[in-house]
C-alpha cells in the first residue's frame, strides 16, 4: 500500500469475503480516533478496494485513528482512555455511515487531563459476554483482567449510552502509571508483553485471577530503570504454540569410527535412517 508522508498503517482487518452479498452486507467496520470519536460502515462499502487504497473516515484536525474491529452490527463496544476509564455501549448506538463521515462521539474526555486519549477500543459479540474478559494494563507494568458480567448476569462494566465518560477500569496511580492498553480475553488466551527496552514475556491468563474492575490491578512484569510498557497483544488460545519434544540423546562408547564424523554424529544408512 503506498503511504503519503507521514503517513502510517494503525490497523488491519481479516475478512473471509468481498464477493459475498450477504456477508459484505451484515458485517460492519468499526472505527474509533484517539479523541474518542467513533463510526460505524457496512463492510460492503470496502468492497471494492483499489491499489492507493480508499477513504475510510474523515479524521478531524488533531486527531488520529486508532483502532478498527469487523462486527456483525450486535457487539458491545468498551473505549478506554489513558486515564483509566471505559465507556460501554451497544454497537446499535452507533448508526451505519459512509466512509467520508468523521463520525460521533463515542467517549467524552472533557474535565480530564490535557494528554488524556483513547487508548483502545474493544467489540465483543453479545453471546460471548458471559466467557469473555476485559483485560487492561498500565504503562508501569500493573494490569488485571475483570469480568464483564457478573455472577448474578449483572454488568461489572454499566451499560451506558455512547458519548459518555465510562466507569473506572483500573486504578490509575503514581505507581501504576496511566493506562495503555485494554483488550477482550478469555481463559485460555495468552498475553504478550514488550518494554520499551525490548523486553519481551509471555503468560497464561489462567494464571492470573479475576480481579474487581476498579482495582489497581498486580505487577505483570518488574520495570527497571525507567522502563515502560510499549505494547501488549494478546494471543488467542487456538495459536498456542506446541512444544515440541526433546531431541532423544544416544550415549556412545568409545572413540567415533573411522569413517565417522569428527563431531562424533552417528552417520546412518538408508535401512537404518527412520522418520523422526
Amino acid at each position: 500500500m503506498q503511504l503519503e508522508a507521514e503517513d502510517k498503517v494503525v490497523a488491519y482487518l481479516n475478512v473471509k469475503d468481498l464477493t459475498s452479498e450477504e456477508y459484505i452486507n451484515n458485517h460492519f467496520v468499526v472505527l474509533c480516533t484517539k479523541q474518542g470519536i467513533i463510526k460505524k460502515t457496512t463492510l460492503e462499502a470496502y468492497s471494492r478496494p483499489r491499489a492507493n487504497g480508499i477513504i475510510a473516515v474523515g479524521i478531524r484536525e488533531g486527531d488520529e485513528l486508532l483502532e478498527a474491529r469487523l462486527t456483525t452490527g450486535k457487539s458491545h463496544i468498551i473505549l478506554a482512555s489513558r486515564a483509566g476509564r471505559a465507556v460501554h455501549f451497544q454497537e446499535e448506538d452507533v448508526r451505519p455511515m459512509g466512509r467520508n463521515a468523521s463520525g460521533v462521539r463515542g467517549m467524552n474526555l472533557d474535565g480530564e487531563a490535557k494528554d488524556n486519549e483513547v487508548i483502545g477500543m474493544i467489540a465483543i459479540d453479545s453471546a460471548e459476554l458471559a466467557t469473555r474478559q476485559v483485560m487492561v494494563v498500565s504503562e508501569n507494568g500493573y494490569g488485571k483482567r475483570s469480568a464483564i458480567l457478573d455472577e448474578n448476569g449483572e454488568y461489572e462494566y454499566r451499560m451506558v449510552s455512547r458519548g459518555g465518560k465510562g466507569v473506572k477500569t483500573i486504578q490509575v496511580t503514581e505507581k501504576t502509571g496511566n493506562l495503555v492498553a485494554i483488550k477482550d480475553v478469555s481463559e485460555d488466551d495468552q498475553l504478550m508483553i514488550i518494554t520499551r527496552n525490548g523486553i519481551t514475556i509471555r503468560m497464561d491468563l489462567s494464571e492470573m485471577r479475576v480481579l474487581g474492575r476498579a482495582t489497581q490491578g498486580v505487577r505483570l512484569i518488574e520495570l527497571r530503570n525507567g522502563d515502560q510498557i510499549a505494547a501488549v497483544a494478546k494471543v488467542d488460545s487456538e495459536l498456542h504454540e506446541e512444544e515440541a519434544p526433546a531431541p532423544s540423546e544416544t550415549p556412545t562408547d568409545g572413540p567415533p569410527a573411522d569413517d565417522a564424523p569428527a563431531d562424533g554424529t552417528d552417520v546412518a544408512s538408508d535401512d537404518d535412517t527412520q522418520d523422526q
